[in-house]
């Protein structure tokens, strides 16, 4: 089973510093497989808990080398809840690479372990005959202090239905359950393995990013 590491976590960071040189990342040194994979952006200013920046992946397998590239872009500059991260944000970020296993359908919407499943929840609303459908990864419940019922009642609000939640409406839930992987790496952590691996620090536009000096540009 492939296992999300320390080369995926790099790779996002390269992609990302790749973008703002308007480069090409540094092709990685991970096996290119198949499987569904999540991204995820924080940010931490003066020792405060870190904060989400962008977190989007995809519950479809994908390659990994392909998906990684594509979902490091997508969850830090075009996730809808923030603004997307700037260039002097760099030295603030950690990345969380997160590689989905083993789906399960569950038996109904309790049938899950918090700190061990992710889950997806999919229903109708009858009133508008509309779909809906949203995920957490596996240690979102656990983060938030939430019990099973509150976890599943945030994500039905996450999926877009404003209307009563209820035990009818948590019964009828189609719930799956899926474990996963994840690998977190703080860009301190990133700019030590490019010296170590490759004799010099990354770089945005030929101002190095070490030691949390940024130029200030900005890239909205």
């Amino acid at each position: 089973m492939v296992s999300a590491n320390c080369e995926m976590a790099v790779y996002c960071f390269d992609t990302l510093v790749a973008h703002y040189n308007s480069e090409q990342p540094t092709p990685p040194t991970f096996e290119g497989g198949q499987h569904p994979l999540f991204v995820t952006w924080k940010k931490a200013i003066n020792g405060e808990e870190p904060r989400l920046r962008g977190c989007i992946g995809t519950l479809e397998a994908r390659c990994l080398i392909n998906g990684f590239k594509d979902y490091a872009l997508t969850s830090a500059l075009r996730d809808r809840r923030f603004p997307p991260i700037q260039a002097k944000e760099l030295p603030y970020l950690e990345c969380t690479v997160s590689v989905l296993t083993d789906y399960e359908t569950a038996l109904h919407y309790l049938d899950w372990e918090i700190g061990k499943h992710g889950l997806v929840i999919e229903f109708t609303d009858t009133n508008y005959n509309t779909r809906h459908s949203a995920t957490y990864l596996p240690d979102v419940p656990a983060h938030e202090g939430w019990t099973k019922t509150e976890t599943i009642d945030s994500l039905v609000r996450k999926a877009g239905y404003n209307g009563v939640i209820n035990e009818t409406l948590r019964r009828e839930l189609g719930v799956t359950r899926y474990q996963s992987t994840l690998y977190t790496m703080h860009y301190n952590d990133y700019v030590s393995y490019v010296k170590m691996n490759r004799g010099a620090a990354p770089e945005i536009n030929g101002a190095s990013t070490t030691n949390g000096i940024m130029p200030n540009y900005s890239f909205y």
